[in-house]
């Protein structure tokens, strides 16, 4: 649970610090227009700080990290969204700086989506059966409970 609380602080920290980037950045090269920067930071809030946040409420009812496939999700979703944001930013700065577009960057932009998509499957499939779980402990005990008059 620990190391959930700790992705959402850092990704708390890396949203709020992507917005001063960009606001700061665009201003210092007096940008006017839109550029990737300006969701970067909403990317990194949703998708880092809320999700890790909800996984960890979560895990607290449902003990997903008992559950051998919550390190996969763990690293995957980190991995994919670090990928797919980092590129945001490359994009970002490309745009300000007036660099033409890459097919490159929407690559890999694309494949860091891919690994998040697939850490969020994991995520449900590690969800799905402890929730599975729960429900046959509960069958079982109200089987072992006499009814009451």
């Amino acid at each position: 649970m620990k190391k959930l609380y700790i992705a959402a602080l850092c990704y708390l920290i890396a949203g709020l610090g992507a917005g001063v980037f960009y606001r700061e950045f665009t201003k210092l090269n007096d940008f006017h227009g839109d550029t990737q920067l300006s969701v970067a930071h909403t990317h990194l809030l949703a998708l880092g700080m809320l999700v890790f946040l909800i996984a960890l409420a979560l895990d607290r009812v449902f003990d997903l990290s008992g559950e051998d496939l919550f390190n996969s999700f763990f690293w995957l979703y980190n991995a994919g969204l670090i990928i797919a944001v980092g590129m945001m930013f490359t994009h970002g700065i490309m745009q300000v700086y007036g660099v033409p577009d890459s097919a490159a960057i929407s690559g890999i932009a694309g494949l860091g989506h891919i690994i998040l998509s697939l850490g969020l499957v994991l995520f449900f499939v590690v969800l799905g059966r402890r929730v599975g779980d729960l429900a046959e402990e509960r069958s079982a005990t109200a089987e072992d409970t006499p009814a009451q008059p």
